[in-house]
């Protein structure tokens, strides 16, 4: 993570909550999440190039432990990669608030 998180890196969350680097790799090294899932939903990637930078857009569908507790949800995120230098980095994510539970077929 560290190589790739750019040392500006911000995640806004659904509820207006920011996490920078320093705030995800913590998470990273204390395993405060711990994930079971953690996949796109087939077909909703979008990846869009603006020169030196990419935006990918995608329906997440998350499963994970934080607290003791297990959650699942389904969110849109939005990732911003910009080309620096020493390579493409991670500079900055946006996740929706949970998305509805989905109707039973």
């Amino acid at each position: 993570m560290a190589r790739i998180l750019h040392d500006d890196f911000v995640l806004v969350l659904g509820d207006g909550r920011t996490f920078t680097r320093e705030d995800l790799l913590e998470d990273a090294r204390t395993r405060r999440f711990e994930f079971e899932r953690q996949d796109e939903d087939p077909g909703t990637q979008v990846v869009r190039v603006y020169g030196d930078t990419a935006i990918v857009t995608a329906r997440l569908w998350l499963k994970y432990a934080a607290g003791g507790r297990w959650h699942e949800r389904r969110l849109w995120f939005s990732d911003t990669y910009v080309r620096t230098p020493s390579g493409w980095r991670y500079a900055f994510g946006q996740a929706s608030l949970p998305l509805p539970p989905e109707p039973m077929p």
